[in-house]
């Protein structure tokens, strides 16, 4: 099995992009509640703090800071890519070798990950996190797209949420 350089810091904060295999489908936004619930089960196995996140039709930006002595984010992103798969029953292009290796070809095989070192990186893949939908076109304004943690943090004191701090 390969092994890819990825930078492993337990208790770190790390940006991420997960994409479907098949750019321009809509499978996450059209099927978001197996994937929020495909999320939830596999958070309460392996906790984390999500700073932020937004899922788009074909992909998904997210920052999550790891508890201390963890460093496991490809297991949790395996499970819940896994969950979402399974529950939806969705397939996609399949290679002969993702058809040995039982892969349905719906998601990219890996994703892209970036360990934030300082507070400032920290806001703009917060704020990078938001304002995706508005970059795509899919709405005017961060807070008209339904599927972001801004909704979440909008509930919260702008003082308790890194998440509006990086937009503010």
């Amino acid at each position: 099995m390969p092994n890819y350089r990825r930078l492993r810091v337990p208790g770190a904060t790390y940006f991420f992009t997960v994409n479907l295999a098949e750019r321009g489908g809509t499978a996450l936004t059209d099927r978001i509640d197996l994937l929020r619930e495909a999320y939830r089960l596999t958070v309460a196995e392996q906790p984390l703090r999500c700073e932020a996140m937004v899922i788009l039709p074909d992909h998904i930006h997210a920052v999550w800071t790891l508890p201390p002595g963890d460093a496991d984010f490809s297991r949790r992103w395996q499970k819940i890519k896994g969950r979402f798969t399974h529950t939806s029953g969705l397939r996609g292009a399949q290679s002969s070798s993702m058809a040995e290796k039982r892969e349905a070809g719906l998601w990219q095989r890996r994703f892209w990950e970036h360990m934030i070192r300082d507070p400032e990186e920290e806001r703009r893949a917060i704020a990078h996190c938001l304002s995706d939908p508005v970059r795509h076109g899919l709405v005017a304004r961060a807070e008209d797209w339904p599927f972001s943690t801004l909704h979440r943090d909008l509930r919260t004191k702008v003082g308790e949420s890194p998440t509006l701090q990086a937009v503010a």
